[in-house]
């Protein structure tokens, strides 16, 4: 399957440190495009990306596969010291919850 650069995750956002705004890509985190319009940032990191996938797969390489085309699990692991494991299981107790879906709806905030 031909991966496309319009199946990609864009985003932009003023930097104001070069008072552009930079375009960026959550597939490609090294690579950034700056502008002075939203507009033009854009356009840029788009066609940056778009050659950038043409070399990977003329070289043979396998370009990152965009996230809206991954499926998840629902579940990942995540390491909390003990006293933070142990105050989150009491407060899921006293409502009633699931540590799990505490857990949920706390980082779904």
């Amino acid at each position: 399957m031909a991966l496309t650069k319009d199946r990609y995750s864009y985003r932009v956002t003023w930097s104001e440190a070069d008072q552009e705004y930079v375009g960026l890509c959550a597939e490609f985190p090294s690579l950034s495009w700056l502008a002075t319009t939203h507009e033009a940032a854009l356009k840029g990191i788009r066609k940056q990306v778009g050659a950038i996938v043409k070399d990977m797969q003329g070289n043979g390489e396998v370009p990152p596969p965009p996230i809206a085309m991954r499926t998840f699990s629902g579940k990942f692991m995540v390491r909390v010291p003990p006293e933070v494991h142990r105050k989150l299981a009491l407060k899921a107790a006293e409502n009633g919850i699931s540590l799990n879906r505490l857990a949920s709806a706390k980082l779904a905030e």
